[in-house]
């Protein structure tokens, strides 16, 4: 039951950020200061974890999307994991991260409900990324 909790949040959450998401994919030196910010904060991270292991896939893909380099994947992929990124760098959390491993715990359901909305595109891009090697 609590993990339905934590998902139906980290949920609510995530579609509180799509204006937000919508706006900065307009604008790309606000989408590369927000995705600086996010390797940051994924660094500050102790441990990744399957929830965190393909932020920076997600932040390459935006990259790319954004420098229209690779385009074949849907604005609403693209604005569902910017701001699942929005989330992961803004101060208000649903639990502050700062308390050892429980604060870590929203930003990787916030994470995980993002990486269930977009896995097909963002495998997608992994393969077509692994093509242009």
């Amino acid at each position: 039951m609590a993990n339905e909790i934590n998902l139906e949040k980290a949920k609510e959450v995530l579609d509180s950020g799509l204006e937000e998401a919508k706006e900065l994919i307009q604008d790309p030196s606000k989408i590369t200061d927000l995705l600086a910010q996010v390797e940051e904060k994924i660094k500050e991270v102790p441990v990744i974890g399957t929830g965190l292991a393909n932020v920076p896939t997600m932040i390459s893909l935006v990259k790319s999307y954004i420098t229209k380099e690779y385009d074949a994947v849907s604005p609403k992929v693209i604005v569902s994991g910017v701001s699942a990124l929005l989330y992961l760098v803004k101060k208000k959390d649903l639990i502050p991260d700062n308390i050892p491993i429980l604060g870590q715990a929203d930003d990787i359901a916030v994470i995980g409900v993002a990486m269930k909305v977009i896995e097909p595109e963002l495998n997608a891009y992994k393969e077509w990324k692994e093509s242009q090697a």
